[in-house]
C-alpha cells in the first residue's frame, strides 16, 4: 500500500542563511528562559537544514560524499550551534548568551546563490525527537574526544553535531545513504575516507532518527566502516528509542544490532525523568498555564478515546504510527490538551495556525507553545451523532471552516502530491486490496486526472475529516480538532486544493448529491472561488483508496484489540471504492 510520503520544500542557500543570521541577532536581545533555548533549538535545526541542502547538492555532482571547504565550514558552523543549545541547556535557560564571532562569518561564507532541496527532518516535525535527548545520550556514553561522528542525513546532520559537542569531539561528518530503502549503502569519497579512517584507534558515533522497518541506514555506514578495516567494537548507534530493528533488516544487521552499544535517552526520560524540574514538560506547561492539579496523563496512541469517547465499544480506530505524543493537563481552570506541534519553525507555523483558527471560532482556545508542544483548552464537548452531520447548520459551518482554510492559511512549503502521483497511489492500492481487473477498471477513469493539474490550486487543506475529528459542545457549538497536522505530515498527501477537503467529507459523512452540492457552495462563499465539480469528483476516488490504503497497512503493528477496528474501517472504505469505480457511488 503506497502511504507515506518524502516532502521537500525548495530554497536558496543565501535565503536560508540571511534567515538564520535574523534570528541569531534576534535571539540576543531575547531575555533568559525556555522560548530564548527554544528558539536556539529551531536555529540549529534551520542550520541542518541548510548543510543538508548544500551537502546534497555536492553530492548530486560527485555522486559520493566527500571533504570540501564548504563542508568543513558547515561541520564548524553546527558544532557552535550545537555548543550553544548544548549550554543552555546545561545552565538550566539561564545565564547570558554569548553568540562566537565566528558564527557569522560562516554564514557569510556559506551564502550563495545555489537552488537547494530541503528536507523536513521528520522526528523534529512529527515524532518529539528532541537533539538535547542525544546529548545527554552521548554524555553518558563513555566516549571520550577522539571518536568519529557520523550522521546519517538529513536529521543525523543536527543530531551528530549534538553528539559531538557533548563529547567535546570534532565537527562531525555525514553521509547519505542512497539504494533500495531495506538496503542502503554509502559512497565515500577518496579524501572523506583518509579522514574517517585516519585515526585507528578512534570509536565511531553513527547518529541518525529511528531505526524504522529496516535499520539498514544505521546497517549501511557500519557495513561501510567494516569493509574499510574498522573493527565492530569500535562501533556506536545514537538511534531515536530502544526498539529494535524493523521485520525488513537482514540478520546480519540484526546480529550487530545486539550486539553493539546503544545510547539512547528517549522523549519520555528528557522530560519526566529530568533531575532538574526546570527540564520537565509539567513545569514548562504550568508557565503557560498555572499550577497543575495532577502528573501530566499520556493520551498518545488512541489513550485519548478514554477521555472522549468513553465505553471501548464505540471507539473510533486509531493509527499510533501518525499520531503525535499528547498529554492532558489538569489545572485549576480546567484541562489542557498539551500536543506535540513540532521543534523549530514547525512548531511555530502550527502555533500562528492553530490561533487564527481558534480565534474564529473554528477549533479550541490556544494557550501558547512551550519547547515544541502547543497547549490547547480541552473544552468540554461530546464526539458528535452520525444524525449532526447532516443537518444544514453543520454543513453551513463546514463550508465555512474549509473555505476560510484555503483563503486564510498560508499553503505549507512544502508541495502535495500531483494529480498523477495520486493516480499511482489509488491504482497501487486498489490493485493490492480489491484484485487487477478492479484496478483495471480505476485506470480507464482516471486516465484524464492529469489535466486536471491546470485548475488545481493548492492550500493549507484539513486532510483529517473523520466523524470522531468534530465535537459539540452544550450550546451546540462545533469544534473541529486535529486540524493542524495533517497538511504538512508524513504521508504522501500533502497540501491540495481545497477540493479534496470537500471530497473526503462527503466521503466520511456520506452526503447525498444536494448535501454535496451544499457544501461545495458554502465553501466557495467564503474562500471566493467555485470548485470544479469533476475534480471534487476525482480526488472522491483518490481519498477512498488512500483510507483504504491507510487503515489496511496499520494492521501489522496493531495491538490485537485495534484490529477488528482498523479491519471495519478498511472494509468501509473497500466497499465505497469498489461502487464508486463501477460508477455506482456518489
Amino acid at each position: 500500500m503506497l502511504v507515506y510520503g518524502d516532502p521537500k520544500r525548495r530554497e536558496s542557500a543565501d535565503s536560508l542563511c540571511e534567515a538564520i543570521a535574523e534570528r541569531l541577532w534576534a535571539i540576543e536581545h531575547q531575555p533568559p528562559g525556555l522560548d530564548r533555548h527554544s528558539a536556539l533549538v529551531g536555529i540549529l535545526l534551520s542550520a541542518g537544514e541548510l548543510v543538508q541542502g548544500l551537502s546534497d547538492l555536492e553530492f548530486e555532482a560527485l555522486r559520493a560524499d566527500e571533504t570540501s571547504a564548504r563542508r568543513e565550514d558547515s561541520g564548524v558552523l553546527l558544532l557552535e550551534l550545537a555548543r550553544l543549545v548544548a549550554t543552555s541547556w546545561s545552565q538550566s535557560f539561564s545565564g547570558p548568551l554569548a553568540l562566537p564571532r565566528r558564527v557569522w562569518a560562516l554564514l557569510q561564507e556559506l551564502r550563495a546563490p545555489l537552488p537547494l532541496s530541503i528536507k523536513e527532518a521528520e522526528g523534529y516535525a512529527f515524532y518529539a525527537l528532541y537533539p538535547e535527548a542525544y546529548m545527554e545520550a552521548a554524555r553518558h556514553s563513555g566516549l571520550g574526544a577522539k571518536t568519529v561522528v557520523i550522521g546519517i542525513r538529513s536529521i543525523g546532520i543536527s543530531l551528530s553535531a549534538a553528539v559531538a559537542t557533548a563529547i567535546r569531539a570534532r565537527s562531525p561528518v555525514t553521509v547519505r545513504p542512497v539504494g533500495h530503502p531495506f538496503r542502503r549503502t554509502i559512497e565515500v569519497g577518496a579524501r572523506l575516507s583518509r579522514q574517517l579512517l585516519k585515526d585507528t584507534t578512534a570509536d565511531f558515533a553513527i547518529a541518525d532518527e529511528g531505526p524504522g522497518l529496516s535499520g539498514s541506514s544505521f546497517g549501511g555506514v557500519a557495513d561501510w566502516l567494516l569493509e574499510h578495516g574498522v573493527s565492530e567494537d569500535r562501533i556506536h548507534f545514537f538511534p531515536g528509542h530502544r526498539g529494535e530493528l524493523g521485520p525488513q533488516a537482514s540478520q546480519a544487521h540484526r546480529e550487530r544490532w545486539a550486539s553493539r552499544p546503544r545510547h539512547v535517552v528517549e522523549m519520555d526520560e528528557l522530560m519526566f525523568g529530568a533531575a532538574s524540574p526546570v527540564h520537565r514538560l509539567a513545569t514548562w506547561v504550568s508557565g503557560l498555564v498555572g499550577p497543575l492539579l495532577e502528573p501530566l496523563r499520556d493520551v498518545s496512541g488512541g489513550a485519548w478515546r478514554h477521555a472522549l469517547c468513553g465505553d471501548h465499544q464505540a471507539w473510533p480506530p486509531a493509527d499510533p504510527r501518525f499520531e503525535r505524543r499528547k498529554f492532558l493537563a489538569h489545572t485549576a481552570d480546567g484541562a489542557w490538551l498539551v500536543k506535540f506541534a513540532g521543534l523549530g519553525q514547525a512548531g511555530e507555523r502550527k502555533l500562528a495556525k492553530a490561533r487564527l483558527l481558534a480565534e474564529n471560532g473554528f477549533t479550541p482556545p490556544v494557550a501558547g507553545l512551550c519547547h515544541g508542544f502547543l497547549v490547547q483548552k480541552w473544552v468540554p464537548a461530546r464526539p458528535m451523532a452520525s444524525g449532526e452531520f447532516r443537518r444544514a447548520v453543520f454543513i453551513d459551518h463546514l463550508g465555512r471552516y474549509l473555505g476560510f482554510r484555503a483563503r486564510h492559511l498560508p499553503p505549507p512549503a512544502t508541495g502535495g502530491a500531483s494529480l498523477s502521483e495520486l493516480s499511482e497511489m489509488a491504482l497501487v492500492n486498489t490493485e493490492e486490496a480489491l484484485g487487477a481487473a478492479v484496478a483495471s477498471r480505476l485506470k480507464e477513469r482516471l486516465a484524464g486526472a492529469p489535466d486536471y493539474d491546470r485548475v488545481v490550486r493548492p492550500v493549507d487543506t484539513d486532510n483529517r475529516l473523520h466523524s470522531w475529528e468534530w465535537l459539540v459542545t452544550g450550546a451546540q457549538r462545533f469544534i473541529k480538532t486535529d486540524a493542524l497536522d495533517h497538511s504538512a505530515a508524513h504521508d504522501l498527501i500533502g497540501c491540495q486544493d481545497v477540493a479534496w477537503d470537500i471530497a473526503g467529507a462527503c466521503v466520511e459523512f456520506e452526503f447525498s448529491k444536494q448535501e454535496a452540492a451544499d457544501l461545495s457552495a458554502a465553501v466557495s462563499r467564503e474562500s471566493c472561488r467555485a470548485v470544479p465539480a469533476e475534480l471534487q469528483a476525482m480526488f472522491e476516488i483518490c481519498y477512498l483508496a488512500f483510507q483504504l490504503g491507510l487503515w489496511s497497512s496499520a494492521k501489522p503493528a496493531a495491538a490485537a484489540d485495534e484490529v477488528p477496528r482498523l479491519e471495519a474501517a478498511a472494509s468501509r472504505y473497500a466497499t465505497r471504492l469498489s461502487t464508486r469505480i463501477d460508477g455506482d457511488g456518489s
